[in-house]
């Protein structure tokens, strides 16, 4: 696996947005009645005071800057990983693409608590709904057998690939919890289960 190097320039959001409109001849103000947004928004986009951007959003840019989603969220434009399909049947799509993998920024975690790793950009195919993440919605995953801390899962349970989250109880079970599903109402994991990755960052489509 050849993940992206980390380029201290390229650290932030921002700097590649402004990066990639620079290459495209545009100016804050045309790119800015691109996306739909205010030439103010973009100058915070660009300089970092704003820091999240939705989904449609970002489509809207790679759009209007002509070029791959992936290249606003990797940090080397060199390189441009293709969205991943997941599907609820086995198996995994990064297991058959190790080479699309990218290294996430901090500022696109979701939580700070979370480190920084390489990770691949899925999103779920034709017809195919998951619990956390619907269809339109992007994530970031990064690969794990094993369970770090409490948060969203890529699993493959009874022989289906779903996201749960997943957190530890005092005595040390796994314990599975859907997003309709009550904080209380849980599902114990059992041998049957098997952790394909954690999610990292999502951006939904509103």
């Amino acid at each position: 696996m050849s993940p992206f190097k980390r380029d201290a320039a390229m650290d932030a959001l921002g700097p590649r947005i402004k990066r990639l409109r620079q290459q495209a001849n545009l100016n804050k103000a045309a790119l800015a009645r691109l996306v739909g947004v205010s030439d103010v928004t973009i100058s915070y986009w660009e300089s970092g005071a704003i820091k999240q951007i939705g989904h449609e959003r970002l489509v809207a840019l790679s759009e209007a800057l002509k070029c791959p989603l992936s290249e606003l969220l990797a940090d080397q434009p060199q390189s441009s990983p293709q969205v991943l399909h997941l599907t609820a049947i086995p198996p995994i799509p990064w297991h058959a693409a190790p080479k699309h993998c990218i290294t996430l920024p901090r500022e696109l975690l979701i939580s700070s608590t979370d480190f920084e790793t390489d990770c691949y950009l899925v999103t779920p195919a034709p017809d195919q709904t998951f619990d956390f993440l619907a269809y339109g919605d992007l994530a970031a995953i990064s690969p794990t057998t094993t369970f770090q801390r409490a948060g969203l899962y890529v699993i493959e349970h009874q022989s289906q690939i779903k996201i749960r989250r997943l957190q530890q109880s005092p005595t040390g079970e796994l314990r599975l919890t859907g997003e309709s599903e009550a904080d209380n109402d849980t599902t114990i994991a059992d041998a049957s289960l098997r952790l394909h990755g954690k999610v990292q960052a999502r951006w939904r489509l509103q």
